[in-house]
């Protein structure tokens, strides 16, 4: 499971040239499955996410996770996470979890996220115009 996550001031997901969805202060969250990703994995990486110190204190110190600031993750599911580069100028997704699979993970992690912090997410599959007005900015990855 890969993971980006960007500190957001606010963004927003269009689908079919409609605002699908979105978020003032928070997190925007590109999710990736692979073989091997389950349940267990996604609920660390959840724990993980949510407790990531990346928002300012008083001090201007990144100190605070989202729980702290009370904010919000627009949550967006992208295989291409696993693209591999090495050959070509092609990209390849193989290490990409199958489409129907990587759905029903992509569920589980929005449902495990929106337990513990208000989650809105786009739709699995779709083409989408993400909106991020990155904050700072600030990009992590974290790997499973």
């Amino acid at each position: 499971m890969k993971v980006i996550v960007q500190r957001s001031k606010n963004s927003n997901v269009i689908i079919n040239n409609q605002i699908y969805n979105s978020i003032n202060n928070g997190l925007v969250v590109f999710v990736g499955f692979t073989a091997g990703d389950n349940e267990e994995i996604i609920t660390k990486m959840v724990q993980k996410i949510i407790s990531l110190r990346i928002f300012d204190d008083e001090n201007n110190i990144m100190n605070k996770s989202i729980v702290d600031i009370k904010g919000s993750i627009l949550s967006i599911s992208q295989f291409t996470l696993y693209a591999d580069t090495k050959k070509g100028n092609r990209p390849s997704y193989i290490n990409a979890l199958n489409s129907e699979e990587a759905a029903k993970l992509y569920d589980i992690f929005n449902e495990k996220l929106s337990k513990l912090i208000p989650t809105k997410s786009g739709i699995f599959g779709a083409d989408m115009l993400v909106n991020i007005a990155n904050d700072g900015p600030v990009t992590i990855q974290l790997d499973s």
